[in-house]
């Protein structure tokens, strides 16, 4: 039975800002069930390149039309060695963020990836500098996704100007849930100006500026951008990284430190910060509530106002380290300068809860995550919210999720009447590779297959 989920409500009269300059992945929904492949280019020749950018131009999804939310969708993004050797001037290449143009691998130390998480660990194909663009085609059907690709290659077909080094296929059910068997994708902010009309007790829409380079932000002034205006306006930086997941052996963790199936669900539960249904833990604190779960218009309406002290969703389980909401303990700024829209994909099967012993196969997620300053919001929540527990008094306690495990892990859960404290944490979503990625609008695009 398919799920009921959140309609999002486009209200033409409330657009501010052009849809029709800014790629689709943007603000387009990850679909619901979704197909796709994630393929990384390697540029070989800059003219060829730009020849193969203008056969791809018509294919790329614009937002014009993204409530709509139908058929299949292109995303092109380039590297900062991606826009060096397609021939992007240099003066242009110098306005761009120092993070940007150093790249993930050498900003492992702002990342916190060390450990399992060092570039030095990555998959080979992470290790080149050979990733130029990074594209994505994602589809709401088997058939739309299938056809959408063919006509992506046929559009590569016989360039030897590039090469595709990297090609990944992709498909979750209507179920939507990640490899460990969680309901996902559940929160992302609003951009306000794209016509969206969020329902009462949702948080407010961000400021398009948060998101998209060259409008306000928050702040209420436009942050620096790429240059010239036809290169920068209207685009986004995006960050991608490639997580391979240890199920079997957070699922180990799991029955190694309960009594009880029911109480091993608990555990797991308070790690996340929601059940597997997706419900809240501060709305079900004691079991899961699979109603409460399939019901967007829920599921993500809550706060942690009224859970100061912890007891009913830990300060260090995943979702409230990501996304403190209005926690009154916890030491940051506006966590609103901290969103990051994410379009992450699964890929691999689930593994049930009883299943301890690692299969070897391939599973996890290709994080996706899209702001105006994503490589900034990428490290400050790695470094700060994922692997410092300072933050909430909580010490060198991390992310029971994606935190970068030591031989002091630990994990602790409030409750009645005393803290509950776990041991021997594994670092379980091991980053296998990355990159910094620039999304530009449909002119710079356009602008870039033009240049000589």
């Amino acid at each position: 039975m398919a799920l009921e989920f959140l309609k999002r409500i486009f209200n033409p009269n409330k657009v501010e800002i052009e849809l029709n300059e800014i790629q689709a992945l943007i603000l387009r929904s990850r679909p619901i069930p979704y197909f796709g492949t994630v393929a990384i280019i390697e540029i070989k020749d800059a003219v060829a390149a730009r020849q193969m950018l203008q056969k791809l131009l018509p294919i790329v999804s614009s937002a014009e039309e993204w409530h709509k939310n139908e058929g299949a969708s292109v995303t092109l993004t380039f590297t900062y060695k991606g826009l060096e050797k397609i021939g992007v001037p240099k003066e242009s290449l110098e306005t761009f963020p120092e993070s940007f143009k150093e790249g993930m691998a050498d900003r492992s130390r702002f990342l916190y990836d060390i450990g399992v998480n060092d570039p030095k660990n990555w998959e080979r194909v992470f290790k080149r500098s050979h990733i130029h663009i990074a594209a994505a085609i994602i589809a709401n059907n088997e058939e739309a996704w299938k056809s959408k690709l063919e006509e992506f290659r046929s559009k590569l077909a016989d360039n030897r100007g590039i090469e595709v080094i990297l090609s990944h296929n992709f498909s979750v059910s209507e179920e939507v849930k990640n490899v460990f068997g969680f309901r996902d994708g559940i929160s992302n902010p609003e951009i306000e100006g794209s016509g969206i009309e969020v329902p009462a007790g949702f948080d407010r829409p961000l400021k398009a500026g948060e998101f998209i380079l060259g409008y306000p932000g928050e702040a209420g002034t436009i942050k620096p951008f790429p240059q010239p205006e036809v290169l920068g306006k209207n685009g986004s930086f995006m960050v991608f990284r490639k997580y391979q997941s240890q199920v079997a052996e957070f699922n180990q963790f799991v029955k190694e430190n309960s009594s009880s199936p029911e109480e091993g669900e608990l555990l797991a539960a308070k790690m996340v910060g929601r059940w597997r249904s997706g419900a809240p833990l501060v709305l079900a604190p004691e079991k899961d509530d699979k109603s409460l779960g399939d019901d967007m218009q829920k599921n993500n309406d809550f706060s942690f106002k009224n859970d100061e002290y912890g007891k009913k969703c830990p300060f260090s389980s995943h979702i409230r380290r990501m996304n403190p909401r209005d926690s009154k303990s916890f030491v940051l700024e506006d966590e609103r300068l901290h969103r990051i829209i994410r379009k992450s994909v699964t890929f691999g099967d689930i593994v049930p809860p009883e299943v301890t012993k690692n299969d070897g196969k391939e599973r996890g997620q290709y994080f996706i995550g899209i702001s105006a300053d994503a490589m900034g919001t990428l490290e400050f929540l790695q470094k700060q919210w994922a692997n410092d527990g300072n933050a909430q008094n909580l010490g060198t306690e991390k992310d029971p999720m994606i935190g970068v495990q030591d031989e002091d892990a630990l994990f602790s859960a409030p409750g009645e009447p005393l803290i509950k404290r776990y041991r021997g944490l594994q670092t379980y979503n091991i980053v296998k590779g990355g990159e910094y990625c620039f999304i530009p609008s449909i002119s710079a695009l356009k602008w870039i297959s033009e240049l000589k």
